[in-house]
C-alpha cells in the first residue's frame, strides 16, 4: 500500500458495509442517494439531485482557475439474492452489490472528505454519483438532463474494481476498451397443433432452430475475421408439453461489437436471417431489435496521462496494459462520448478464486478502498494543480 493511502479514512469501511446493506436497483436508489447526499453536504460540497431521479453531483471549488475534472462513482445494485453471509449483507431481499459499486460509492465519499479537508486544487472539482449503470443507461439519463451544461468538465474519469486482476494494479487500454451490448427479442409466428399431427401446424420451434443456427455463420462469414463481435442466444422459449406444437416461440440474444458501422452490419444481418429463415418456412417473425450502450473509447492522450498518475502513485510495477479490450459494456461510454477522460480497472483479488462480479457470493474487496480513495484525491490535485496540463 503507497504511502498516500496509509492512515486514510477509517470510516471507509464502515461507510461501504453500510451502503452494501441498503442496495437498491437502477433508478430506485432512495435510500442511498440521501445517505450519499446527506454526507457531501456535510463535508460543505455544493451538493446537487435529481439528474436521472436519483443522481448527485456534489461540487467544489477552490483558487480561481477555470479548469475542472469530473470524477464518476456508480451506486446501483443488481437483482440477486445476497449468498455471502456477510454480517452486513443485504436487508433487502432479491437486491445486493454484486458488482462492487458500494466499493466504487465509498471509494469516492473517502475522496471528497479528503479533498474537502486539504483544498489542495485551484478549479473545480465534480463528483458525479450515477444511478442505474447496470441496465438503464443512468450516464445518458444524466447527461440528458443537462449534465455537462449545468457542471462543465474539461475531462471526466471513472473506475471499476475487477477480482480477476491482482490487488492493487491499475489497468490501463486506449481505443476500444468495452464493447457495445445490444439486444433482440426474435418471435417467431407458426400455427399450433397437435405434436402427432405436425403437418397440420408449421413449428415454430424447429424454424426457432433454424435461425439459431443461421445466426451463427454471421460471424463465420459476414464479419472480417479480424474484427471482434459477438451474437449470442442466452433464451430459446416456446411449447408447455412434449405433444403439444405452439403457436409461436421466442428467442432473447446480446449481440457486442467494438465499431459501429459493424453494430449496423450486425442488425441487418440478424433482420435477414431471421426473416429468410422463417419464410422459407412458412412462417413470420417480429424483430424487435434495441440498441444499448455505445462501444467505450480512451483517447489516448488521457489514458497516457492516467497512465502517468498511476506509476507515480502505485509505482511502475503496478500499471499495466489490458492485454485486450473487454466484450462486457459499461455505459461510462456515454460520458466518454462527451467529453475527453479515461476509465480504467482497479485490481481487487483476494484469492486465485474469487467469486466474479454479478455473482451471489461476490463481496467488494475492502482493502481496496483507501487505494480507489487516495488515487483519486491524486488525480484531482494534479489535474487542478497550478501547471496547464
Amino acid at each position: 500500500m503507497t504511502k498516500q493511502t496509509t492512515n486514510f479514512d477509517p470510516d471507509l469501511v464502515a461507510t461501504r458495509h453500510h451502503l452494501h446493506k441498503i442496495p437498491e436497483i437502477g433508478l430506485s436508489e432512495y435510500k442511498t442517494s440521501d445517505y450519499v447526499a446527506g454526507e457531501l453536504a456535510a463535508m460543505g460540497f455544493e451538493v446537487t439531485r435529481g439528474l436521472a431521479k436519483t443522481g448527485i453531483v456534489a461540487t467544489l471549488r477552490n483558487g480561481t482557475s477555470n479548469r475542472s475534472i469530473g470524477i464518476r462513482a456508480d451506486f446501483d445494485a443488481l437483482p440477486i439474492q445476497e449468498e455471502t453471509g456477510a454480517a452486513y449483507a443485504s436487508t433487502h431481499p432479491g437486491m445486493m452489490h454484486a458488482c462492487g459499486h458500494d466499493g466504487h460509492t465509498a471509494m469516492l465519499l473517502g475522496a471528497a472528505k479528503r479533498l474537502a479537508d486539504r483544498k489542495q486544487f485551484n478549479g473545480t472539482v465534480h463528483l458525479l454519483f450515477q444511478p442505474a449503470e447496470e441496465n438503464f443507461g443512468g450516464a445518458k439519463l444524466m447527461i440528458e438532463d443537462g449534465l455537462f451544461e449545468r457542471f462543465p468538465c474539461d475531462a471526466v474519469f471513472g473506475l471499476h474494481n475487477d477480482p480477476t486482476i491482482p490487488f492493487g494494479e491499475f489497468a490501463f487500454i486506449d481505443g476500444p476498451m468495452m464493447a457495445a451490448a445490444d439486444e433482440c427479442t426474435i418471435t417467431v409466428i407458426g400455427k399450433g397443433g397437435h405434436g402427432a399431427q405436425p403437418q397440420a401446424a408449421s413449428d415454430p420451434i424447429v424454424c426457432g432452430a433454424s435461425i439459431i443456427m443461421a445466426l451463427q455463420t454471421i460471424l463465420s462469414r459476414n464479419v472480417h475475421p479480424m474484427d471482434q463481435a459477438v451474437i449470442t442466444v442466452g433464451a430459446f422459449n416456446g411449447g408447455i408439453a412434449s405433444n403439444v406444437i405452439p403457436a409461436s416461440t421466442e428467442m432473447k440474444l446480446t449481440i457486442r461489437a467494438f465499431d459501429n458501422n459493424l453494430r449496423d452490419e450486425l442488425e441487418r444481418r440478424v433482420r435477414l436471417i431471421a426473416e429468410g429463415q422463417a419464410a422459407s418456412y412458412g412462417m413470420q417473425v417480429d424483430v424487435d431489435y434495441e440498441r444499448g450502450y455505445p462501444p467505450m473509447y480512451n483517447p489516448k492522450r488521457e489514458t497516457d496521462y492516467m497512465r502517468s498518475v498511476a506509476r507515480r502513485f502505485a509505482g511502475e510495477d503496478k500499471v499495466k496494459t489490458l492485454p485486450s479490450p473487454e466484450m462486457g459494456s459499461e455505459d461510462f461510454a456515454y460520458f466518454l462520448e462527451e467529453k475527453p477522460g479515461c476509465f480504467f480497472l482497479l485490481g481487487t483479488a483476494k484469492t486465485d478464486d474469487d467469486p466474479p462480479l454479478h455473482h451471489p457470493e461476490y463481496d467488494f474487496n475492502d482493502d481496496a478502498l483507501p487505494i480507489g480513495a487516495a488515487f483519486w484525491v491524486e488525480l484531482a490535485e494534479d489535474f487542478l494543480s497550478e501547471a496547464e496540463k
